[in-house]
């Protein structure tokens, strides 16, 4: 039986890389620092300082990168999951709808 990751159209690669996300719902537009625990062509996990953040919540991504070979990423995402960490804290999985 296939396990769930097995059914990936996309590898994904760990890289736990400091990052922040701006949040844009209706309470207000907020910017965080987080740590993108892992990438995939089309997605993302990130760890938020924040307790929850509502599914369909459209996020920007920046990761900035500290290599002149690597270029730095900007992406658009959707928030397709949350899953609470701690109190003050939750990992979210984003859909990349637009990279800059």
């Amino acid at each position: 039986m296939l396990g769930y990751d097995d059914k990936r159209n996309f590898f994904r690669m760990m890289v736990n890389s400091p990052c922040q996300v701006q949040i844009n719902d209706e309470e207000s537009s907020r910017t965080h620092q987080a740590v993108c625990k892992d990438i995939s062509a089309t997605g993302m996990s990130l760890e938020v300082e924040e307790p929850s953040i509502e599914i369909g919540t459209q996020v920007n991504v920046s990761i900035d990168s500290n290599s002149s070979q690597i270029p730095s990423l900007s992406a658009v995402a959707t928030v397709v999951r949350c899953v609470p960490e701690t109190d003050a804290s939750c990992v979210i999985g984003v859909e990349i709808s637009e990279m800059k």
